[in-house]
């Protein structure tokens, strides 16, 4: 963060200081909520939850290096107090992000949010300094503490947002005010809790609502292939880029193929010339998320060689998303376990048939949560798929979500052992430990909440004879 003293951020959040002998002391560390994080200079943000209190390791942080705490209470150490702490984190992040100098990029959509940023990310930081989410901590605590990491050399400071209501995205935008906004797309990713849709698309659009006007540097960058997104450009008085492979794209893609790995190359254009990508990252769904980074890149001012070589050396940097590992043995494992929705699963599948071509493939998926009334015909689409694809084998893992994937897949076409419910991740475990030959291929997906990771782990553990090697 940016050095402010005690007394600054006192004032900034509206608290009252409590056991601090020096108010002119500053915060030169991280502001952390986690008390494993606090080292020298840090602000530790007490939030009190359900089974853990944070106020009860503020002895401990300061111990660390903590300079003070941020909580509702006092804790008979340094500390700032506040009515509610979520509030005040918020202000202290919209406070930090009007003192720096750096471009704001906030991105939104229902797939793709966080492989996208991370691409945002490893181009913009070959022109400046860069700041970006960990992981996908875009709600309303994880997008403040993310700008409050960003010091006084950040040039760009790179923010996802995400929303499971209307108005989530305007509160976001109300603590760190984007220049430039991007919408990916609009898909099914929590229908069950919007309702449809268009209230999805109401919610995604507050995003460009939110922006400043071209007159004043705003600029919305919209997905020319998604009609919903597309829409947005009625929305908003910013600057409109759109991306994708439309001709009526700004930023476009021409001859897109996958490599004999499954990995995308494609010309990508841009108003500045066009230059050639060949991706690190696995499926074709990977070339929407470089166009989308493209854009913005290119609306800072880089070129299209600049963009292209950035693209084409950058890879994946949050854990459990289309991570392609080999075994010793030659059984290649895709861990995609982190999330899942319509979307993002069908790309998966997509990109397991291309890595898998000419071997024999398995598809380990489990429920996609949050589809309320569509979550019956959206498992079912999934598993017809896995047979259109020609997928050798899917494993259904789970309820009843997993059993429509199941019903799915035989209702399509599906014979004999070519599909299996099994209960649970032990029982995947137990059949792929069983049935796995070299050569074969292994994608592994589910929501978060499955836990299929654990599936993906032991399977490398089991073939951990030889050093594993990451592709």
């Amino acid at each position: 963060m940016i050095a402010l003293s005690l007394a600054e951020i006192a004032e900034v959040v509206g608290g009252q200081t409590y056991d601090i002998p020096d108010p002119t002391v500053q915060v030169t560390g991280p502001v952390v909520r986690d008390s494993r994080e606090a080292g020298p200079g840090s602000l530790f943000v007490a939030f009190a939850g359900e089974r853990v209190d944070g106020h009860d390791f503020a002895a401990a942080v300061v111990e660390a290096g903590a300079v003070a705490v941020l909580g509702t209470r006092p804790v008979g150490v340094p500390a700032i107090v506040v009515d509610d702490v979520q509030t005040a984190l918020g202000a202290l992040a919209r406070y930090v992000v009007r003192r720096l100098g750096a471009t704001l990029v906030a991105l939104t959509g229902s797939a793709g949010k966080t492989s996208t940023k991370d691409l945002i990310a490893q181009v913009l930081q070959r022109k400046a300094p860069t700041v970006f989410t960990p992981g996908s901590l875009n709600n309303e605590i994880g997008l403040p503490l993310t700008a409050l990491s960003a010091t006084e050399e950040t040039r760009f400071l790179v923010l996802e947002m995400g929303a499971r209501g209307i108005g989530h995205i305007s509160y976001l935008t109300g603590l760190t005010p984007p220049k430039i906004g991007l919408v990916l797309n609009v898909g099914s990713a929590h229908i069950g809790e919007f309702g449809g849709r268009e209230q999805i698309a109401q919610a995604k659009g507050e995003l460009v609502e939110s922006l400043p006007s071209e007159a004043d540097g705003g600029t919305a960058v919209l997905n020319a292939d998604d009609p919903y997104v597309r829409a947005m450009a009625s929305r908003t008085k910013a600057k409109v880029i759109f991306f994708g492979e439309s001709d009526e794209a700004d930023v476009r893609a021409e001859n897109v193929r996958l490599t004999d790995t499954g990995q995308p190359a494609f010309r990508l254009h841009t108003p500045s010339g066009a230059s050639d990508v060949t991706m690190r990252l696995y499926g074709e769904h990977h070339v929407s998320n470089a166009l989308a980074a493209a854009a913005v890149a290119h609306e800072l001012g880089m070129s299209a060689d600049e963009i292209a070589l950035a693209l084409s050396e950058a890879g994946s940097l949050s854990r459990w998303r289309m991570e392609v590992t080999e075994r010793p043995d030659g059984v290649t494992v895709v861990n995609d376990a982190y999330n899942a929705n319509p979307e993002s699963m069908k790309a998966a599948l997509r990109a397991l048939a291309a890595i898998g071509k000419g071997r024999r493939t398995w598809a380990v998926l489990g429920k996609m949560a949050e589809l309320g009334d569509e979550a019956l015909a959206e498992h079912d689409a999934v598993g017809r798929l896995a047979v259109r694809l020609n997928v050798s084998k899917l494993v259904a893992v789970g309820g009843r979500e997993a059993a429509w994937l199941q019903l799915g897949a035989y209702n399509e076409g599906s014979w004999g052992e070519e599909s299996v419910h099994v209960s649970d991740a032990q029982a995947a475990v137990d059949l792929l430990r069983s049935e796995l030959r070299p050569g074969d291929v292994v994608l592994v997906k589910a929501s978060r909440s499955v836990g299929l990771e654990s599936v993906a782990q032991a399977l490398l553990e089991t073939g951990a004879e030889g050093e594993v090697s990451a592709r």
